[in-house]
C-alpha cells in the first residue's frame, strides 16, 4: 500500500522569504501495517510536498515531544 498523507497545518518558516513548516499525518509510512506517524517537514522553498528536512514522530511519543518543545520555549522566552 502506498503512503497516505494528510497535511494538518502549514505555516511560514521564520527568517525565510518562502520557507514553510508543515505538519502532516502519515498512514503506514513504512509499508503495510506500520503504525501512523506525525511528519514535520521543513521546506526552504515553500514546497510542502518535497521538504528539505523531515522528522517522523510516532504518535506514542507526541506528549514527550510537546513537553520538550514547551521546555525549549520557556528557555528561549
Amino acid at each position: 500500500m502506498s503512503k497516505q498523507s494528510k497535511v494538518l497545518k502549514t505555516f511560514k518558516l521564520a527568517g525565510t522569504k518562502t520557507g514553510t513548516i508543515s505538519v502532516s499525518h502519515l498512514q503506514e509510512p513504512y509499508g503495510e501495517d506500520s503504525d501512523p506517524v506525525v511528519s514535520i517537514g521543513i521546506s526552504l522553498k515553500g514546497d510542502s510536498s518535497e521538504p528539505d528536512w523531515k522528522a517522523h514522530i510516532p504518535y506514542a511519543n507526541l506528549d514527550d515531544l510537546i513537553d520538550a518543545l514547551k521546555l525549549a520555549k520557556e528557555m528561549h522566552g
